[in-house]
């Protein structure tokens, strides 16, 4: 039998380091990931997974870390019980630990059967599929439409998608179309290659899984970081000289700065001080280790730090309880925010919606049908992608994008 409990927790380091346990390197072994550095993120090529089950006997989630210096969020990948075996819905990085509690659950509920892109821009999900893919060469791969690569254009089978069992979704199909219904938001032409995100619905269950445009988050750091603590404990200090504390505070403060940094970037409560209080920071006593990044800290937050991320968390207030990201809205979906209304009026339209299971941040989240329905009518009637605040930077990447000719113009992306 499979423990759904997820991966022991990463001990702290300790100023004293002492000889590997075989434990130790055991766990390394088993989360490892060889392919990071074709998307470089934290962290890096060791990534513990948190494995839960949703619904006994037909729904897992596998949950990892992954972000830009500490500015970590979770990333999970959704396993579905179908009537042929098990459906991959967004994969995370197959690591010997993922690998093998898939081989548990194919033990007891049949062979992973198919392997689902559901995105054609998001790298952290398309960048696993092929390792995957070979860890289950009997599987079925399903990419979304318009899948591109930058600066070349390569055709998928350069990618590493497997020739002869992948297919592409709505050009080929659907996947299980007795068991689950999909939802395509896009494609969208944003200039360099195209938006495209296909939601789908497990009609056993009544779970509505989403990839990117859908998140859901709240002042409790998930529990992904339970393996790891140290991006949110990173993030709680004011200066580079403070210790790495672990404690509650501590984690839900560095959790709601993750917040503002994963979804503005530079949020408008936080600035970079001159060099000088930063170096004088460096190597600080407690902090001489790789895993404090020896002291710098190069970020001085406002008073009001904390009302700004509350406010954030306010978009998924209790009518919805879910939100479109605001770098998706101000940088992908920009101009296309009648298709994304389209798209959630089309999610509403779907029969015994029970929860909402998303690639990112916290999920499963319980939802039904009218929630979809209530955030399009909010969607169309709020202030869209505005430029004001903590949304000066994605407006101001959004405007020399258009400079540039790279992202196209007018009120409207066109299909």
């Amino acid at each position: 039998m499979l423990a759904i409990i997820g991966s022991h927790q990463t001990p702290s380091p300790t100023p004293m380091a002492s000889a590997p346990s075989q434990q130790d390197i055991s766990e390394v072994r088993q989360q490892g990931w060889p392919w990071w550095p074709l998307l470089p993120l934290y962290p890096y090529g060791q990534r513990a997974t948190l494995i839960r089950e949703r619904i006994p006997g037909k729904i897992w989630t596998f949950e990892q870390l992954h972000g830009v210096w500490y500015v970590a969020v979770p990333i999970r990948m959704t396993v579905v019980k179908v009537a042929e075996g098990l459906m991959l819905y967004a994969p995370v990085a197959p690591t010997p630990e993922v690998v093998g509690a898939l081989r548990s659950l194919e033990e007891q509920h049949g062979p992973i059967c198919t392997i689902v892109l559901p995105t054609a821009s998001g790298l952290e999900h398309k960048v696993p599929v092929p390792a995957m893919a070979r860890a289950f060469p009997t599987a079925t791969v399903w990419l979304s439409d318009c899948q591109w690569s930058f600066p070349l254009r390569l055709p998928s089978s350069w990618l590493g998608f497997p020739l002869g069992r992948t297919k592409v979704l709505g050009r080929d199909g659907y996947p299980h179309p007795e068991q689950l219904k999909w939802v395509a938001l896009g494609p969208l032409d944003l200039g360099l290659g195209h938006f495209l995100e296909v939601a789908c619905l497990d009609q056993a269950t009544g779970s509505l899984l989403v990839t990117d445009a859908l998140v859901s988050f709240t002042d409790t750091p998930p529990e992904v970081f339970s393996l790891d603590p140290t991006p949110l404990l990173f993030h709680a200090r004011e200066r580079g000289s403070e210790p790495l504390l672990d404690t509650a505070e501590q984690r839900i403060k560095g959790w709601k700065r993750i917040l503002l940094f994963a979804n503005f970037f530079r949020p408008a409560s936080v600035h970079v001080p001159e060099w000088g209080p930063i170096r004088q920071d460096l190597w600080s006593p407690g902090n001489r280790q790789a895993r404090a990044h020896f002291g710098l800290y190069p970020f001085r937050w406002s008073e009001d730090w904390d009302e700004q991320a509350n406010h954030l968390m306010t978009r998924c207030d209790g009518n919805t309880m879910f939100t479109l990201a605001p770098v998706l809205e101000r940088l992908v979906l920009v101009r296309a925010r009648e298709q994304f209304v389209a798209w959630l009026n089309n999610l509403a339209d779907l029969d015994g919606v029970k929860q909402l299971i998303g690639a990112h941040y916290d999920g499963p989240q319980s939802i039904q049908s009218k929630n979809l329905a209530t955030y399009a009518v909010a969607v169309e009637n709020q202030n869209w992608a505005p430029s004001e605040g903590s949304w000066q930077t994605l407006a101001a990447i959004d405007q020399t994008l258009l400079k540039w000719k790279l992202v196209p113009e007018g009120e409207r992306i066109r299909e």
